[in-house]
C-alpha cells in the first residue's frame, strides 16, 4: 500500500521544483535576467555538441535505471508489433482508392526503400550510443542542442499523432468485428469543425488501458507485444492465402490510374505504415547486448514488415477494383465483398491485435524519448523519473498517452497520416545528415579546410534534394529540372566521398555505402515531402513556431542553467564541445571550429 501511495504522490506531483529547479526560474529577477542574455545563450546552445558518454551520463538524472531485460528477438518482435498496423489495415485502402489504384505496391516499395535507409542510419547511432533519447540523443551528439529540440518536439508530435491514428482505426475495425459500419461508435458534434466533429470514446479507453500495461513492465509489455504479434503474423497469412484464392487479375487493370504521381504521393502518406521503427532505438538502455540485439532487431524486423506489405497490398488490390475499396475497414469489407463474410470477422480481430501491439510499443516508446529529453531540462526534469520497482518512466508514459488520447478523441485519421508523415520525414533526414557529420567531422581531428568542404557538399546535398521535391510538387509535367537537380546531388556526394576522409570510424556497427546510403536517405526523405498536401505543411509549421517560443522562454534557459551546473562536475568536463563557454579538452574543437 505504501509503495502504491508513493508511485501515486510521484505521478501526481505538481510542485514548481518538479517542473523548473533551474536557477533562471528561482525568481522572477533571475528570469528577467535570463531574458536578457537570450541571444549569448542561443548561440552558445546552438554551438555545443554533445559527446557520446553525456548522453550515458545522464541516466543517473531519472534517480533509477531502466533494466536490461531485451534481447534481438524482443526486438524484432518489438518492430514487427510497432509497425504493422493501422497503417497497412485502414491507409492502404484509402491511398489506393484515393492516389495510387492497384500500384499501391509500388508505393509501398518506395516507402520501404527510404524507411530501411533510415533503419541502416538509425542502427548504427544506437549501438554505440544506448540510450533511451533515440534520435534526440543521436541528433544533439552531432548537430548540437538546439537543432535536437526541434527534432524533439516533433518526435513527440510523431508519437502522439501516431498513437491517435492508431487508437481511431482500432475503433473502427471493432465496429467492424460486431457487424456495425466503422464509424458505427464515433458521436458526431456539429459544433465542431470539420475533421474534428466524429468524437472516439472508445480510443480514449484503449488508450488507458495501453498506459498502465507500458508503466507496469518493459518485459512484460514486450511478452504480451509477442503473443499478440504471433496472432498477428498468423491472421496476415491468413490474409493473403484467402485473399489470393479469392483474386481476380482483371482488378489489376488498370494497374497505374493515377500516373507516377499518384504512386509517390500514396509513397509520402504510406510512410505512416513505417512509423514506429524508431521506437526500437529508444529501448537500446533495456537491451542486454546493444551492438549485436539492435542490428538484428532494427534491419531484421524492417525487411520482414516490408515484404509483409507488398504482399498484403498485392493481394487487396486482386480481391476487388480499386474504385470499390473501402478506406476504413478494406480488408474486412473485401472478404464481405468476394461472398467470404466469414473471414471478415478474422481480420478485424487480427487487425485489433496489430493495433493493440501498435499502441503498446508506441507508449513505450514515446515514454522513453520524453524521459531523454526531460534529463537535458530542455523539458521539465519531472518528466525523467525512472520508478525503482518497475524500472519504467511512469510520468512520461501516463502524460504522453494522455495526450495521445485527446488527440484520437477528436480528429479524423486523414488529417493524422498526414501530419504524422512530414514530422517523420523530417526527422529521420536529419538523423541521416547527422550520420554523415559523425563520420567526417570529429573536433580536434578534421581539419578547417575538410570541414569547410563537409558544409559545402551537405548544404549542395540538401538544396539539390529540395529544389527536386519542390519541382515535382509544383510542376505536373517537367522533367528538365530534374536532369540539373539529380546530377548536382550525385556530385555532391561525390565530393564527400573523394575528398573528405572520414574522421570517426564506427566501432561496433556501421552503415555500409558511406556517404552515399546516408546521402540516398536524405534524398528520399526530402522528396517524399514534396508529395504532402500544403495545409499538412501549414500545421507543421505552427508546431514548429510553437516549439521554438516555448525553447526562447523556457527550454532554453532551463538547459543551459543544467549544462552550466554540470561544468562545475569533474565528469563534465568532457563531455561537451561547445564554443569556448564550457571547459575545453584534448578533444574540444578550437575557436575556428566553431565560427
Amino acid at each position: 500500500m505504501g509503495r502504491e501511495s508513493e508511485l501515486r504522490r510521484r505521478i501526481c506531483s505538481r510542485t514548481k521544483e518538479d517542473f523548473l529547479p533551474e536557477e533562471s526560474f528561482k525568481s522572477w529577477e533571475n528570469y528577467v535576467k535570463a531574458l536578457k542574455q537570450t541571444p549569448s545563450r542561443l548561440m552558445d546552445r546552438v554551438l555545443t555538441r554533445s559527446k557520446d558518454e553525456a548522453e550515458v551520463e545522464v541516466k543517473s538524472r531519472s534517480q533509477h535505471e531502466m533494466k536490461k531485460t531485451l534481447s534481438w528477438w524482443d526486438l524484432i518482435w518489438f518492430g514487427m508489433g510497432a509497425v504493422i498496423g493501422a497503417g497497412i489495415f485502414v491507409l492502404t485502402g484509402l491511398e489506393a482508392s484515393q492516389d495510387a489504384g492497384p500500384a499501391v505496391v509500388l508505393s509501398y516499395v518506395v516507402s520501404g526503400v527510404s524507411a530501411l535507409l533510415s533503419v541502416f542510419c538509425y542502427t548504427e547511432f544506437a549501438v554505440e550510443i544506448p540510450v533511451a533519447g533515440g534520435s534526440f540523443a543521436y541528433l544533439r551528439v552531432e548537430l548540437g542542442d538546439f537543432v535536437a529540440f526541434i527534432a524533439a518536439g516533433n518526435i513527440l508530435l510523431e508519437y502522439v499523432i501516431g498513437g491517435a491514428a492508431v487508437a481511431r482505426s482500432w475503433t473502427s475495425y471493432f465496429a467492424t468485428l460486431l457487424n456495425y459500419q466503422p464509424d458505427k461508435f464515433l458521436i458526431k458534434v456539429n459544433t465542431l469543425a470539420d475533421g474534428y466533429n466524429q468524437l472516439d470514446p472508445l480510443a480514449v479507453g484503449v488508450c488507458i488501458i495501453i498506459c498502465f500495461i507500458a508503466i507496469l513492465s518493459t518485459k512484460g509489455s514486450s511478452r504480451l507485444n509477442y503473443v499478440a504479434s504471433i496472432i498477428h503474423i498468423i491472421v496476415i497469412f491468413f490474409i493473403i492465402i484467402c485473399g489470393l484464392i479469392k483474386s481476380d487479375t482483371k482488378n489489376y487493370t488498370p494497374f497505374t490510374p493515377f500516373g507516377a504521381r499518384g504512386i509517390f504521393k500514396a509513397s509520402a502518406v504510406l510512410f505512416f505504415a513505417y512509423v514506429g521503427f524508431d521506437a526500437v532505438s529508444t529501448m537500446a538502455e533495456e537491451t542486454k547486448d546493444p551492438g549485436r540485439d539492435i542490428p538484428i532487431g532494427l534491419v531484421g524486423s524492417m525487411v520482414i514488415t516490408t515484404t509483409l506489405y507488398c504482399l498484403l497490398a498485392i493481394t487487396l488490390c486482386l480481391m476487388q477494383p480499386y474504385q470499390n475499396i473501402d478506406p476504413h475497414a478494406p480488408f474486412s469489407v473485401a472478404f464481405k465483398n468476394v461472398g467470404w463474410s466469414w473471414a471478415q470477422y478474422i481480420v478485424a480481430a487480427g487487425a485489433l491485435k496489430g493495433m493493440t501491439s501498435v499502441l503498446l510499443v508506441s507508449a513505450v516508446g514515446q515514454a522513453r524519448y520524453l524521459t531523454h529529453i526531460a534529463r537535458t531540462h530542455m523539458m521539465p526534469p519531472w518528466f525523467s523519473y525512472v520508478d525503482g520497482k518497475t524500472g519504467t518512466p511512469v510520468n512520461a508514459t501516463a502524460v504522453m498517452t494522455a495526450a495521445t488520447a485527446i488527440i484520437a478523441f477528436f480528429t479524423k485519421l486523414d488529417i493524422l497520416s498526414n501530419l504524422l508523415s512530414i514530422s517523420t520525414l523530417f526527422i529521420f533526414m536529419l538523423v541521416a545528415l547527422a550520420l554523415l557529420v559523425r563520420r567526417y567531422y570529429v573536433s580536434g581531428v578534421t581539419t578547417n579546410a575538410n570541414r569547410n568542404k563537409l558544409i559545402a557538399c551537405l548544404l549542395v546535398i540538401l538544396a539539390s534534394s529540395a529544389a527536386t521535391a519542390a519541382y515535382w510538387g509544383l510542376s505536373d509535367k517537367g522533367w528538365i529540372v530534374y536532369c540539373i537537380t539529380v546530377p548536382i546531388w550525385f556530385l555532391a556526394t561525390l565530393g564527400i566521398w573523394l575528398f573528405v576522409p572520414q574522421a570517426h570510424d564506427p566501432k561496433l556497427w556501421g552503415v555500409p555505402l558511406v556517404p552515399w546510403l546516408p546521402s540516398a536517405s536524405i534524398a528520399i526523405n526530402i522528396f517524399l515531402l514534396g508529395s504532402i498536401d500544403k495545409y499538412s505543411f501549414i500545421r507543421f509549421a505552427a508546431w514548429t513556431g510553437f516549439l521554438l517560443v516555448y525553447y526562447i522562454f523556457f527550454g532554453l534557459h532551463a538547459s543551459y542553467d543544467t549544462a552550466k551546473e554540470f561544468e562545475k562536475s569533474k565528469e563534465w568536463k568532457n563531455l561537451e564541445d561547445g564554443n569556448g563557454t564550457l571547459p575545453t579538452s584534448k578533444n574540444a574543437p578550437t575557436k575556428s571550429d566553431n565560427n
